[in-house]
């Protein structure tokens, strides 16, 4: 007891001279042995002593009593824990009965340590303690809880069945009903659960179902109203607060919520519950929300609060999840009835084209075969084009029939056995002309089979064609190579070309429907994208498999395989060879010809390339100018030059970056380009042109089949001038070209004009940086000339100053005319280059007027011009006192010029918040029309050879009237003469 351990201090300092076991001295030896071993032990040991069986306990107990240690748990077992008295009295008597130890493991006791019962587990062994004569007289007990580890299986086991149960769900009603399922085989956790999921716009929430409620299951509200009371909705609903806070609320009791109230004479137990939210997987929102009841058993927060929150965050997920597969399921049975609706109108589209190309090939054919009334040239031109566009058509129309059937599993086949090697042979020598035509080898290894092949003959007709043609559609050197021979069981048909191959990266694609591989070297842009499609499912039809292998810039290679004999087949689709229905491979395979005869350029009798284009009808006046046209489709390309080549120069492009090449080696004067092209498309070279200084003003007009407003508007905002949709008529065509050249003439003219303006300002600019350099060095030589005038002036004697004094005076007079002349130059320069830049200050412009006018007095007087100056008194305000003597001075001066020996009137007066200058003469006048002339800078209302001076006087009083924010006119003095009006704000300029 004094080894330091605090029971051991407790023990000792407790009184027991009062309880059963009575003073420390007078305890057994035995009790001694038992309490020492238990005190130095570090599992947790218990001893009960004595038919009281009182109860002593280590430091490594202390934990298990919890708030009973330390003042009610040594004494009696019956003291301590009477709620344990009845289980554990019963087991000591047994034991002390049977004299064996015992053994429980994870044993759920119904203690009470914190003056409530708790939901509690020990594992515990009782080993009973024998005296000298073999009685019974306590027992030692090694005990350890497992609460934790009890409580943690059980949730974790319900967390998995959670999961486990929820995870295939394909509805979010599915996924909660199946999560209720789990939580309800867990009441000890959760003793009652109720689940709600809300509505789309998070207004309502619906209940799904409740656990644990038993008879009361009904009573559960079916719809809460999730509204905010501000919003319309109720005050004081269970789930609003969380609706609002989306935070979890523990609610005391949640029987005021259930409908049907029991009567008041029946009592029932309160239910305590936690609302919890579920949050949506977007976080925007929240999914639903999970009432579920707390146990009386379990601490409301620590671990069963982690516990509650992760059930609710495992319903969220598995909701979430399953509204995910709910919507992505929905999308893909949208998906596949668009694909079923898409798959029909094809089918019902093809059937109907079939109707009007049918009528459109044969009155055409007949018209160009029949030879009682054979056609002109160019009709006959003409009505072929009509011809292979049609046929083309058709094969596309055949082709998208053929494609829509194989998909929607409607094609029934007729399988019959098939010398695959002559039938082959047949096939490919239909384009033996072609290939020879397109300078390309086509070479064939065709032996004959050991048996053979059932095949339907029209799809076997249809795989070689498509990939024949696709063979050549990108092969533009070298050739295609067939071969058919036997390996392993199958037939094997190898396509082999030396185009320009496949980017690996595209080899997985090749045989989606509409799949194009973008930017590919070929001989043609167009096409439905579905041929080689079609190829792999008339070949999985025959139970075969088809592949590709391709080297990039080297070619492709093409391999059907098709399994040999009919067991593969269905046996109603087998027919006997004779029964096969009599077939033209020749009418099959023109339209495969014709369409690759529409990709290549014309040619004459010799081979070499001829004009294209049938001259016809001029639609546009004869015009100077170059038109490129760039198309894949060589019939195209053919048709805008016969309508525009009678009128101007048209060259021809079978790609954009042909086209390029050509546009940077001769620019033209327009150019009419599709969109779709190999290489690089209308708005790729749209997109080089305008990029290029030297090439993007060239007007660019798109050819396209892409119709609407929204492909016109993207057209036009890539920087085209037009955007043209197909089919158009020769005429609106031929319109177009003729405004887009018209407008690029103008164009061109503006920037002719443009330019020679601004050599124009750049020699105006030249000349006002060349008199200002002259004004300035002009001013150091008359500043020493007036200099020495002055020392000469002031060295001659009265006799010599008698004699030359008049000589001198004019001299003085000549100097300062010419100074003048420099400061009006080196001003005229100043306020060219920019704003004027004024100094204001207050001053009064009457006394300024009044000095200026004194100062020109003598002259004026001596040239006869008597000057009345009328002064209404003080004008005040904030000028530049420098620039307002320049526009005095060079008024005065002007009426002294035009009007020699005519009075002179001079009015100062203020005129509400303006100051305003009149001067008035009474000379020659300005006619009407040169009253606005006059202004501008070097010009003057009369001939210089009378009258001189630079014509910049009345320029800069405008310039430093105007920057003082004030107006200066001009009128018509009565009688005859010119009055000039300066009207200036007192306030000065304004900033």
């Amino acid at each position: 007891m004094r080894g330091g351990s605090v029971m051991g201090r407790l023990i000792l300092e407790r009184d027991w001279s009062g309880t059963p076991l009575g003073p420390i001295a007078s305890w057994p030896p035995t009790l001694r042995t038992l309490v020492s071993m238990c005190l130095t032990t570090r599992f947790p040991m218990f001893i009960y002593w004595g038919p009281e069986r009182v109860q002593l306990y280590n430091d490594a107990g202390i934990p298990i009593m919890g708030a009973k240690h330390p003042d009610h748990a040594l004494g009696p077992l019956r003291d301590v824990f009477p709620e344990l008295w009845h289980p554990l009295g019963s087991m000591f008597d047994e034991l002390e009965r049977t004299k064996q130890a015992n053994w429980a493991e994870s044993q759920s006791l119904p203690i009470q340590r914190g003056g409530s019962a708790e939901e509690a587990y020990f594992t515990w062994s009782y080993t009973p303690v024998l005296d000298d004569d073999g009685k019974v007289v306590g027992f030692y007990t090694p005990a350890l809880e497992t609460t934790g580890q009890v409580l943690g299986q059980r949730r974790l086991r319900t967390l998995h069945l959670l999961t486990q149960r929820t995870g295939g769900a394909s509805s979010v009603e599915e996924a909660c009903r199946a999560g209720l399922d789990a939580l309800g085989e867990n009441p000890a956790d959760l003793p009652f659960t109720w689940l709600y999921v809300t509505d789309a716009d998070g207004a309502r929430a619906s209940l799904v179902g409740s656990t644990g409620m038993g008879a009361r299951s009904a009573a559960v509200p079916a719809h809460f109203d999730l509204r905010a009371p501000e919003a319309g909705g109720p005050a004081g609903g269970l789930l609003a607060p969380v609706a609002g806070t989306r935070q979890a609320w523990r609610v005391g009791d949640v029987n005021g919520w259930l409908g049907a109230p029991l009567p008041s004479e029946v009592a029932e137990p309160p239910r305590p519950a936690l609302v919890l939210p579920l949050p949506h997987a977007e976080g925007d929102r929240d999914l639903g929300f999970l009432v579920v009841g707390l146990s009386p058993f379990l601490n409301p927060e620590g671990e069963y609060r982690g516990f509650l929150e992760l059930v609710a965050g495992s319903l969220a997920t598995a909701a979430s999840s399953a509204r995910s597969r709910q919507e992505a399921v929905e999308r893909m049975e949208r998906l596949a009835a668009l694909d079923r609706a898409k798959t029909a109108f094809f089918s019902n589209v093809s059937h109907e084209f079939r109707t009007p190309l049918t009528l459109m090939l044969g009155p055409v054919e007949d018209a160009l075969s029949d030879p009682t009334e054979p056609l002109a040239p160019r009709l006959a031109e003409r009505l072929s084009l009509v011809q292979r566009n049609a046929t083309r058509l058709l094969k596309l129309v055949n082709t998208l029939l053929d494609f829509t059937r194989a998909e929607a599993g409607r094609v029934r086949a007729a399988f019959q056995p098939t010398d695959l090697s002559a039938f082959t042979a047949e096939l490919v020598s239909q384009f033996e002309s072609i290939a020879k035509r397109a300078q390309l080898t086509l070479t064939l290894d065709l032996p004959p089979l050991t048996e053979p092949v059932w095949v339907d003959r029209e799809m076997w007709e249809k795989i070689v064609f498509n990939l024949l043609s696709n063979a050549m559609k990108f092969t533009f050197e070298g050739g295609v190579h067939v071969r058919l021979h036997t390996e392993d069981g199958e037939a094997r048909l190898t396509v082999r070309d030396t185009g320009s191959g496949i980017p690996e990266a595209e080899l997985p694609h090749v045989f989606e429907r509409f799949h194009r591989v973008e930017n590919a070297r070929s001989r043609s842009h167009e096409g439905s994208g579905i041929g080689l499609s079609l190829v792999q499912e008339l070949t999985k039809l025959h139970g075969g498999t088809v592949g590709v292998t391709s080297v990039l810039g080297q070619g492709t290679t093409f391999c059907v395989a098709l399994p040999l004999g009919n067991g593969h087949l269905p046996r109603e689709q087998l027919v006997p060879e004779e029964r096969g229905p009599a077939h033209s491979v020749e009418r099959s395979a023109s339209a495969y010809v014709e369409e690759i005869r529409g990709w290549l350029a014309p040619t004459g009798p010799d081979g070499s390339r001829t004009s294209e284009g049938v001259r016809a009808t001029p639609l546009l006046p004869p015009m100077s100018a170059r038109v490129l046209v760039v198309d894949d489709n060589a019939d195209l390309r053919k048709y805008i030059t016969g309508l525009l080549d009678a009128s101007v120069t048209v060259e021809t492009a079978e790609d954009g970056y042909a086209a390029l090449q050509a546009i940077r080696a001769r620019p033209p004067d327009l150019v009419l380009s599709d969109v779709m092209m190999p290489r690089l498309g209308g708005f790729g070279l749209l997109r080089e042109l305008r990029a290029d200084p030297r090439l993007r003003a060239i007007p660019f007009v798109l050819l396209s089949a892409r119709a609407g407003e929204e492909a016109s508007v993207e057209g036009l905002e890539a920087g085209a001038d037009d955007y043209l949709v197909k089919p158009f008529s020769a005429r609106e065509l031929a319109a177009r070209v003729r405004t887009q050249l018209e407008m690029a003439r103008v164009r061109r003219e503006v920037a002719e004009l443009s330019s020679r303006e601004a050599v124009l300002q750049d020699a105006v600019r030249a000349r006002d940086e060349f008199l200002s350099v002259v004004s300035h060095e002009l001013k150091t030589p008359l500043a020493g000339f007036r200099l020495q005038l002055d020392l000469i002036e002031r060295g001659l004697g009265p006799d010599a100053h008698a004699r030359l004094g008049e000589r001198l005076l004019f001299t003085r007079r000549q100097v300062h005319r010419l100074a003048t002349v420099v400061e009006t130059l080196l001003d005229m320069s100043l306020l060219s280059s920019g704003p004027v830049h004024l100094k204001v200050e207050d001053m009064d412009l009457a006394a300024l007027v009044k000095e200026e006018v004194a100062q020109a007095r003598e002259e004026l007087c001596r040239e006869g011009c008597e000057v009345t100056l009328r002064v209404g008194g003080p004008v005040r305000g904030r000028f530049d006192r420098a620039r307002l003597e320049q526009v005095v001075q060079g008024l005065l001066s002007n009426a002294l010029k035009y009007g020699p020996g005519k009075p002179v009137e001079v009015h100062v007066a203020q005129v509400g918040p303006s100051a305003r200058l009149t001067v008035v003469d009474h000379g020659m006048g300005v006619r009407p029309e040169d009253r606005e002339r006059i202004w501008q800078r070097f010009e003057r209302a009369v001939s210089v050879r009378n009258f001189g001076g630079l014509g910049l006087g009345l320029w800069i009083a405008r310039q430093v009237v105007e920057a003082h924010g004030g107006t200066v006119g001009l009128s018509e003095t009565p009688g005859g003469g010119a009055t000039f009006t300066v009207s200036l704000p007192l306030a000065g300029p304004q900033a």
